[in-house]
């Protein structure tokens, strides 16, 4: 239990501590390519963040400081006050660099594998922000269940199949997508790498320039062909740079 919450997670390897953070709509089991390889040097946790996998949902709405007080406490539930490194994907990366931003987390090391958290630097996000009020509105009126399955598909569109996937997390969503964590990279002074890929689409790779400018000891690789899951689409490009990395 973890603030209250049933919490799972796989422990595999030996050595020092990497934790692995998935990112929205994911689970652990998602990074399990990573965590393999990852568990021949170190020692690789990697659990399910809640209201994904096998661990319980918040209770309430929670935003991305929630949720690095969460990873806090798991580690601390485990006597873990400090870990080597952080690989985090997707929003799992905005959960990381709030926490270790904020002084929430420690960790020497952070790899950020298309790292969500820059917010309102597209049209299209502004649009997505707008569709979640309104969706928020709308699907608690008597309207036909056409009109509210039409509604929330414009809204799929706009955020991409996140919320899909999490239906019973839309409270929070709305308050994870809304959480620029831009301020928190300023205070990320430890090495960093960003890996991006150059088709993401979720997550461009002016986000990871972005963090890039902010982040003073950070080095940036774009993949070429790759996409939001680019340890999936480069695996080998993807293994080859972490591991040089933390060495």
């Amino acid at each position: 239990m973890v603030d209250g919450l049933l919490t799972a997670y796989e422990k595999a390897g030996k050595g020092e501590i990497v934790i692995l953070l998935h990112g929205w709509g994911d689970r652990g089991a998602g990074l399990r390519s990573l965590q393999t390889e990852l568990a021949k040097d170190f020692t690789v946790i990697t659990p399910d963040l809640p209201g994904f996998g096998k661990t319980e949902a918040p209770r309430t709405a929670w935003d991305v400081t929630d949720y690095a007080r969460f990873v806090h406490g798991f580690l601390d539930k485990l006597a873990i006050p400090k870990v080597y490194a952080i690989v985090a994907h997707s929003n799992g990366g905005a959960i990381a660099i709030r926490g270790l931003g904020q002084g929430i987390l420690r960790a020497d090391r952070l790899v950020l594998l298309a790292s969500a958290g820059v917010r309102g630097e597209y049209d299209g996000h502004h649009t997505a922000q707008r569709l979640l009020v309104k969706a928020g509105k709308v699907l608690a009126t008597p309207l036909p269940t056409s009109a509210k399955r039409r509604l929330r598909r414009r809204v799929y569109d706009a955020v991409g199949s996140d919320m899909l996937v999490a239906e019973h997390l839309q409270e929070t969503f709305k308050r994870v997508i809304t959480d620029d964590v831009q301020a928190d990279a300023v205070n990320i002074t430890g090495p960093v790498l960003l890996l991006y890929g150059e088709q993401d689409k979720a997550t461009p790779v002016r986000y990871g320039e972005l963090f890039h400018e902010r982040m003073a000891a950070s080095i940036l690789e774009v993949l070429p062909g790759a996409g939001h899951f680019l340890y999936l689409d480069r695996p080998r490009e993807t293994m080859k740079a972490i591991k040089e990395f933390l060495r």
